[in-house]
């Protein structure tokens, strides 16, 4: 896992989307680049609908195992708009807010599958397309 670097923040330098759109890879000033799955991207959304206003009021997502990214739009000179297919498209995705989720990836990844089981909820959609 990268060190943290806690110093300055880091810009992203190229960001590429798969062919499949479920797969976000982003490369950093630093050269390090995280290849973020869709589903980590939407279930950690910064938007208040997914974050809520307080830690209490976050909202588990559930169901975005085949989720995929529609568009990027850049947001200024500091996040990006990440459109996904389910239609949610609020919340800026800041440039340290991608990198802490690509560093922390492992972590916060486990955290959501233990969230998702203490809660008795899938990560499949209850009806699939």
């Amino acid at each position: 896992m990268p060190e943290k670097d806690t110093m300055e923040a880091r810009w992203p330098v190229e960001l590429r989307l798969s062919q499949d759109k479920k797969l976000l890879t982003v490369t950093f000033d630093n050269a390090v680049a995280f290849a973020l799955p869709a589903e980590y991207l939407r279930v950690y959304s910064p938007s208040a609908e997914v974050k809520g206003h307080t830690p209490a009021g976050r909202k588990t997502v559930y169901g975005k195992s085949n989720v995929a990214i529609s568009s990027l739009a850049q947001v200024g000179n500091y996040a990006v708009q990440i459109i996904f297919d389910d239609g949610h498209d609020t919340g800026y995705y800041e440039w340290q807010y991608l990198y802490d989720l690509g560093d922390d990836y492992t972590r916060k990844w486990a955290a959501y599958l233990d969230e998702l089981a203490q809660k008795h909820l899938r990560r499949e959609p209850l009806f699939p397309a």
